[in-house]
This record gives C-alpha cells, structure tokens and sequence, in this order.
C-alpha cells in the first residue's frame, strides 16, 4: 500500500503488514499519549485502544500534541480517537474516558498484543504493570520530568516499577521539573521504537534496562536494573 511505503526500507512488505493486525493499547492521551498516539497510528498499527480519564485544560496548550483551544475541557481519549481517524480511517480505535484503576486494569487492557505507559503517576504505573503480568502482555515505559526522560520495555514477570521506582508513590518528578513540548516527543519516539520491535521481534531492546535522557546535558545512559 503506498501510505506505508516510506517505511519498506526499514521494515518489510510483511512486516508492514503484519503491523495491521495487531492491537495496542495506550493508557494516557495527554503529553507522551498524545505523541504515542500519532505515530503508532501514522506507522498503521491495526487497533488502537486509548485511554483518559481526563479532559483539555489551558495548562495541557503548551506540550500536549493533541490539545487546542478548541478542544478545551473535551474528553482526551474521544479527541485522540478523532484524531486517529483523521490520520487514518482503516485504522479500528477505541476510545474510553475512565482512569485506569485496580477495578478496571485487567478489564480494559485485556485483548492487546502491548500496552503503552504514558501515564504520569507511580501508581499508576504499577498498577497497569500489575495488570500487564496478569495478562501476559509486554509494557512499554516512558516518563518525562523537565529536561529528562526515562524509557524501558517490561515483559511479564520482570517487575521493573519496584527497581525504577523503589519507593516513590504520587505524581514523582514531572510536577517538580516541569512538563516542555519536546521531551515527551522524544520519549514517545523512542518508545514507539520499542513497540515496534516487541512486535516484530527485530533488534535489542531496553529490557531489564532503563534508557536515561538528559537533554540539558546531553547525556544518555543505558542503565542496566
């Protein structure tokens, strides 16, 4: 299909098209999901479910790639789904404006080939962890605070939150250093990267691992957990 054909040096005929059958939830609309969103759809994932139990406030104008004036106080997972269909109308997408709880996590996430974190809360965080190794199903982790950015892949069983996070509970460093426009782009990029190749089973990935981003500095670590 020529709308995929810029990525057929990268990724093969088959590998495109495989990219359309699998299912790919994203828990957050906001700062990373919104970017999530974009170019899990663009890259023609075949179901996306996103997730928010949010809606557009003045204060998400300044990262949050899905938010405009116009779009103030609507629901972010019913803007992202409009969104996806925009860039793509084959694309099946699913759209649910609950918070992600202990009640509702295996419900909601049951179904999909990989989960996206673009939350912006330890606890939430562990909770779809939780949710994930219940349901045998890889997790890609990103989290940005200020200049800095954090990204893992988690596969069921290796338990990452509790090394990542060993007993920080709340918001943690994102309401402290800030929340720019171009760090959630760029944690998004990368774990857009790591989705595809859970998928696909192509190339190394930040298992057992956490990519730490320093943007003012320049410095990027791989740091093994």
């Amino acid at each position: 299909m020529e709308r995929y054909i810029r990525n057929e040096k990268m990724l093969s005929p088959s590998e495109n098209q495989r990219l359309q059958t699998f299912r790919v939830a994203v828990v957050g609309c906001g700062g990373l999901g919104g970017y999530l969103i974009e170019m899990l759809a663009r890259l023609g994932i075949g179901h996306l479910t996103v997730i928010d139990g949010d809606v557009f406030e003045p204060s998400n104008l300044n990262r949050q790639l899905l938010s405009t004036p116009e779009k103030l106080g609507q629901p972010k997972a019913n803007e992202a789904r409009k969104r996806v269909k925009e860039i793509n109308p084959e694309i099946k997408v699913m759209s649910i404006s609950e918070f992600i709880t202990e009640e509702n996590a295996v419900s909601i996430l049951a179904g999909h080939d990989l989960i996206c974190d673009a939350l912006d809360n330890v606890t939430s965080r562990r909770l779809i962890e939780k949710a994930a190794e219940q349901l045998n199903t890889p997790l890609v982790f990103g989290a940005i605070a200020g200049w800095y950015a954090q990204v893992c892949t988690i596969m069921p069983g290796d338990r990452m939150m509790e090394k990542i996070y060993p007993e920080e509970t709340g918001k943690g460093a994102e309401t402290q250093l800030g929340n720019p426009s171009f760090t959630p782009a760029l944690a998004a990029s990368i774990q857009v990267a790591e989705a595809i190749k859970v998928l696909l089973g192509k190339g190394q990935l930040l298992r057992h691992k956490v990519l730490s981003i320093n943007l003012l500095d320049h410095e990027y670590q791989v740091i093994e957990l």
